[in-house]
Parts: C-alpha cells; structure tokens; sequence
C-alpha cells in the first residue's frame, strides 16, 4: 500500500470481482469512477488486491443496536464498528431499544447517531405497535416523513399477534412503500418456551417451543398480505414447514420476503445439551433437518436474505442459568465467515449469489438505493475487500460489539473481512478499523441519505 491510507482515491489493484476475473478498481469522489484491468493509479493509494475477492458492501436488515436506553449492551457506535468489520455498509436497527423506536423523535436520534459514528449506513426500523405492546399502531406515517425515512417497521422480538391489527398494519404502509418485518411467534403456543419442541426438549425437560408457533403465524400473514396486497417480510425462518409456506406464497405472487439467521444455518438444538446460555435464542436453534431445508432455501430464492440478528447482552444476561438467561446471539463480524462455510464451501451459491443474499436484496427491500449496487463505474463506492482463503479463530474478546454472547466462540472460522470501504473511503483496513470520514457521512445523510 503507498501514500496516505485515511482519504483521498484509492486505487484496489487486481481484486477477483464476486469471485470472478481479477480486474482493478479506481474509487474517487465516493464513486467507482473506472474499473479495468491495468488502470492508471496516478496519485491514488494503491490497495494490492491479489487473492481477495470484491464484492458490494454487506446490508444487514436485522441488528439490535440496543441504543437509545441499553448502551451496557451496545452503542450505535461499538454497534457501526462491528458491522464495519465484518464487511457491513449499511445496518437496520431494531426498534426494541429504550424508549422504542416509535415516533419520529426516536427514529431520528438513532439515525443522526449512526450518521456522527459514520462507520456505515444506519438505518432505523420503525416499531410497528406504540411501545412493542401490541394494542396500537405507531407514528408509522411520521417516521416515514422523517428524516431517516423509515421503510422497515417491525415489533421484533415480539410478535404482531393480533390479526386486525397486523392487516391495519399493512394498509398503513402500503401508501409509502413501506414493509412490515414479522416476527413469526404465536405467543400462546410460546408460553415458557426454552428451546425448540422435539426428542431433545423432552430429554432435557426443557418447555418446547413448537414449529407451528411461527409457521401458523407466517400462514396467516402471508394471507394477510395478499388481501391487502402489501409487502410482508419474514423475520428470521427457522422451520421446514416455514420454508414450504413461503415457497407456497411465492408461488401465489404475494409480496412476501423472508430472511435466516447465519445461526441457523449452522448449529442445531443438539448444542442444548451442554446447557450453555450462549446458545439460547428466539427463534431456538432447530433440528438438522430444519438446518438443511433452510440452507436449499437460500439456495433456490426461497429464503430472500441473511439478517444477522444480531443481539449483543451484557455478561451478566447470559453468565446465568440456562432459564433466567437473555436470548440472542451476536453475528455481525463472523456472518460472512459462517455463509462461506455453510453456503459457499458447500457448493450451495457462490459470491455472486452471496452478494445477492447479503447485500443486493436486502438493500431493495429497505430501499436503500445507494447500498446493494453493482460494481461498475459510477455507482456509489460501497464494497468489502474478503480473502476467501483465510483462516481465523473467534475470541469474543477481541471483537468491538460490547457482546461477548457469540455461539461461535472457540470455533475456527473461513474467510475475513480485509478491507471495508462507505461511501469510497476506508472504515477498514488491513483487517482493522481505520478513522471513519464523518463529514462524508454527514454530507450524504444532509442530502437525503440515498432513500
């Protein structure tokens, strides 16, 4: 690497694009200004890309960045620094922070914090009911005439249970675009529920929590959604019989998306039994056979996107018993890692259809227009530099998300994040973070932001 590697062009010399030919990319003004073989670096730095792959910066439609009200847990700051580490340009914060992301008031507090840390794009997600309780809509209108220009909304991690209130829902949005991101659980079947129902539950005498608790729900909002006519995203699949609802609904022309886990495409209720907290989640860890439809899910189209869920908790929320401990898992700097080891190195997509799953169709569904986009000349510099052949070692220790709660603790993993560039310039480098640019941050965040 030559010159000043903090601002002004960059030259990436020879980067394998989505896997593919080797070329050189020129990034200037925050754009891709050419891309080519044997470009003329001039006075840019110059990034020796031999043996890394380029591909469009990650969008995450699903993080918990837990401010404002639960900074022991996460920052909108550790929160950008972590997403930009793992490869992220843009991230969706959940709503469940303290107050609830449910007015306009909140929704730009969490906006104009991501756009001071100017690590990545962040996005706020509207709650869809006042509070997450599930009585009464929310400013959806008002937050999506603010400036952070909502167009996700969602109660995650609680379900919008009640069906005329789900259907109002989805007419609201409809006038502005807008989605609603579902989390699928019928809490009545869910009562107690500490894992998921099946041989292992019953071995463990752990409350079981039934598949049909998040496939009854997806049925009827997929149908929901086609008397409205509206856009519905699944949060988080984590069933067979899920999969085969959506693949049905699909079939029928319903607007309907639907995201996995990294964590769900791997570890299976199997790890229960060591009863470590770590591994308690909502949705619970599944059977193998769940693991593996999931998988083909993605795969085929069926599955929309990866949404990490990431879900950072202080120590003391899982250094407990199994019972009294927090559910959620972190996953913003090992997601690329596990969807190379389970997409990728088993053959099921390449980086082609990685970056499908992981940047361009989540950043459709948020419409985010300037995240998601091709690399070609003249479209917005958003991009991570990955050395497919790497091999690393989680230690939750090292990680910049305040979470310690990483299911993939100890475990060897494929592939790293070397480079991450927003907005043309270089929040990480050599594989650490470098000083991010806030007056660009600021800049396109005045302007509207990329809506």
């Amino acid at each position: 690497m030559t010159n000043d590697p903090t601002r002004g062009s960059f030259l990436i010399r020879g980067a394998a694009v989505l896997g593919k030919e080797r070329t050189d990319l020129l990034l200037q003004d925050g754009r891709i200004a050419d891309i080519g073989a044997g470009l003329d670096a001039g006075s840019a730095t110059v990034i020796d890309a031999d043996g890394l792959v380029a591909l469009p910066g990650m969008v995450d439609p699903h993080t918990h960045l837990r401010e404002p009200g639960r900074e022991d847990a996460e920052t909108v700051e550790t929160g950008s620094r972590a997403a930009a580490l793992g490869g992220y340009t843009a991230v969706h914060a959940m709503a469940n922070s303290s107050p609830v992301a449910d007015t306009a008031g909140v929704v730009e507090q969490v906006f104009s914090l991501g756009r001071e840390a100017g690590w990545v794009d962040v996005r706020p997600v509207g709650a869809v009911t006042v509070g997450l309780a599930g009585q009464q809509l929310a400013e959806l209108g008002a937050m999506a005439d603010s400036r952070a220009r909502v167009r996700i909304f969602s109660d995650d991690g609680i379900c919008v249970s009640d069906p005329v209130l789900m259907r109002r829902a989805l007419e609201y949005v409809k006038a502005f675009d807008g989605v609603i991101a579902q989390h699928a659980q019928e809490p009545r079947l869910t009562e107690g529920a500490q894992m998921n129902e099946g041989k292992v539950s019953a071995v463990l005498g752990l409350a079981g929590w039934p598949a049909v608790a998040e496939e009854s729900i997806i049925a009827r909002d997929v149908l929901l959604a086609q008397h409205v006519g509206s856009r519905l995203h699944i949060c988080h699949v984590s069933t067979a019989g899920s999969v085969e609802l959506i693949r049905w609904a699909k079939t029928r022309g319903i607007k309907v998306t639907a995201e996995v886990t990294p964590h769900h495409l791997w570890l299976t209720e199997e790890l229960v039994r060591s009863y470590n907290p770590v591994y308690k989640v909502n949705p619970p860890l599944r059977a193998e056979e769940d693991v593996l439809a999931l998988r083909a899910a993605l795969a085929d189209g069926t599955i929309d996107v990866i949404g990490t869920d990431h879900a950072p908790h202080p120590s003391e929320a899982k250094d407990c018993e199994w019972a009294q401990a927090a559910m959620g898992m972190t996953g913003l700097e090992t997601a690329l890692s596990v969807v190379q080891h389970t997409m990728i190195e088993s053959g099921l997509l390449d980086w082609e259809g990685f970056a499908r799953v992981t940047s361009a169709t989540p950043a459709r569904i948020g419409r985010l227009a300037d995240q998601g986009r091709p690399l070609h000349a003249g479209e917005p510099a958003n991009l991570v530099l990955v050395d497919p052949a790497a091999r690393w070692t989680v230690d939750p220790q090292a990680m910049a998300t305040k979470g310690r709660n990483s299911p993939f603790s100890g475990r060897e993993l494929p592939g790293s994040v070397i480079a991450t560039f927003f907005r043309g310039h270089p929040t990480v480098l050599d594989g650490k973070l470098n000083t991010p640019d806030r007056s660009r941050s600021t800049a396109a965040a005045a302007a509207g932001g990329g809506q």
